[in-house]
């Protein structure tokens, strides 16, 4: 009688077999190493390479190198499970004489990305001297320089792969205020580039195809000045907006709303066009010069360090609307600003229709604190719904941790200006029934919100949406406009200079 145990010994037994031809075949099929080195570059040393004698010098090679591998987490127990295989370089380097440290990595630069990164240099080194019959003159140096190609081939490769479809930097890790869910490699897509067969066809497919990309890699290649930038500042704004464009966190809902902080608009996109534009007011930037709007920047700073003022970048899903909304201040604003200002007038409070709390209960006489000496963390501060109340008539309301909003403002003026990074963090929308009417469309809750703005009303109204909306507050500098003309704005919050010195930093090892 045979048993369940009998059945499953057999089975593994059988598993164990079936590896063990496996890993034979693997290596019979490199049983002609050393042939396959001496015809692709005619030195005779190469004769002597058997995979057995290759083997242990790739191994204690690799655990030498593994320190300075940018991904050691899939690249090291690949060569441990395909019996440290020079995939790259005997499939593809020797038998398909292909060169991608000339036909690709010296080229990152149309990417706006320093070969350095990749080590693009001594790649092609290693593999012009291991094509130059003359080059290597021992069979232990012939071991080390193959090992040492193969293992900085697949972390270029790697590295290349992932920079290109996911960018060079994950944007969440140098930005103190981006909560945009933004896409990282893992290890199956990092598998990818061991895994084909034809190393050139996926390094083209790689290359990203959107319009706007190709337009800005054309703009780079022929060195394109902007207006007003020296060369050097026109490549870094080329360079960093290509990084962004590689960043998975793209929009793909059919409908959404996109604010780009950068030009101080908001677009309702409908199957990838704009279906309503409008003018925002954005928190203020960073080192601002607000009497003549210009940027000043310190180059050997490089970190980031937002104004508390800026908008954040963030993507998430508006659900509903306040009429005649309450603002709730800011402990920031109150403490910097409405109590100083209180404290020189008596009625200001009254005037602006600011409620003081304290400990949750409204207090009856505000007037008769001095502000000059109260503490900012005892008193809470309420604008009631009116004409002058800060969030004018009506606020969309997003889940987000920077308590961030679009909102109607009675400060009109603002959006004459040509930089409109005036406000505390909020985004003032230019247009806000506009944008009612293309996120609710013509029906009965949209009816209210015009009949609540419109009339005198002064306690709020919470409309939620029948259908959630993506919304993303974004930051970009240039793009290719629909009429197909490069746009081109300032970096008012210095997010380019942050994101290029970490691009810079990157030096491969």
């Amino acid at each position: 009688m045979i048993t369940y145990t009998t059945k499953l010994t057999r089975l593994i037994i059988f598993s164990a077999l079936i590896f063990v031809a496996a890993l034979q075949s693997c290596k019979k099929s490199r049983s002609d190493m050393g042939k396959q080195l001496f015809d692709a570059s005619k030195n005779k040393v190469f004769k002597d390479v058997t995979p057995e004698g290759f083997t242990p010098v790739f191994q204690k090679l690799l655990a030498d190198q593994k320190s300075k591998l940018k991904q050691p987490q899939v690249i090291v127990p690949f060569y441990e499970t395909n019996d440290y295989d020079a995939v790259f370089v005997m499939d593809h380097i020797i038998k398909d004489k292909l060169n991608p440290a000339n036909e690709y990595l010296s080229k990152a630069k149309e990417h706006g990305l320093n070969p350095k990164i990749f080590n693009a240099e001594q790649i092609n080194m290693l593999i012009n001297k291991i094509h130059d019959k003359k080059a290597i003159k021992t069979l232990d140096e012939a071991y080390h320089d193959i090992a040492m190609l193969e293992i900085l081939t697949a972390n270029a490769l790697v590295n290349y792969s992932n920079a290109l479809q996911f960018g060079v930097i994950s944007p969440r890790r140098i930005y103190q205020r981006y909560y945009t869910e933004t896409k990282r490699p893992d290890s199956t897509s990092m598998l990818q580039v061991f895994q084909t067969a034809n190393l050139k066809n996926y390094l083209d497919s790689i290359q990203p195809k959107d319009p706007q990309y190709l337009a800005l890699q054309k703009a780079l290649a022929g060195v394109v000045q902007v207006p007003g930038m020296t060369p050097e500042e026109s490549e870094r704004i080329l360079a960093v907006n290509l990084e962004r464009l590689r960043w998975k966190n793209k929009p793909t809902a059919e409908k959404y709303v996109l604010v780009n902080i950068a030009d101080y608009t908001l677009d309702v996109m409908e199957n990838g066009k704009s279906s309503l534009n409008m003018k925002v007011c954005v928190g203020q930037g960073r080192n601002m010069d607000r009497e003549n709007n210009l940027l000043e920047y310190d180059e050997s700073d490089k970190t980031d360090r937002p104004f508390s003022r800026e908008t954040p970048q963030l993507n998430s899903m508006i659900h509903s609307v306040q009429v005649n909304p309450v603002w709730n201040i800011p402990e920031s604003i109150a403490t910097k600003e409405i109590m100083k200002i209180a404290a020189r007038d008596p009625y200001y409070l009254d005037n602006e229709g600011i409620d003081v709390y304290e400990n949750g209960k409204k207090l009856d006489d505000p007037e008769t604190i001095d502000w000059a000496s109260a503490p900012g963390d005892k008193y809470s501060f309420k604008q009631r719904p009116g004409d002058g109340n800060a969030l004018g008539k009506i606020k969309f309301l997003f889940n987000n941790s920077s308590s961030v909003y679009l909102h109607d403002t009675p400060a009109k003026l603002a959006f004459n200006k040509s930089v409109r990074a005036v406000s505390h963090g909020c985004v003032r929308v230019e247009k806000p029934q506009e944008l009612a009417l293309a996120l609710f469309g013509d029906g009965e809750k949209y009816q209210t919100i015009v009949n609540d703005m419109n009339g005198n009303k002064t306690e709020p109204t919470d409309i939620g949406l029948p259908k959630k909306v993506p919304v993303y507050l974004t930051y970009v500098t240039c793009w290719l406009d629909s009429s197909g003309k490069l746009q081109f704005r300032p970096d008012v919050y210095g997010l380019d200079i942050v994101l290029y010195a970490h691009m810079n930093k990157m030096i491969a090892v």
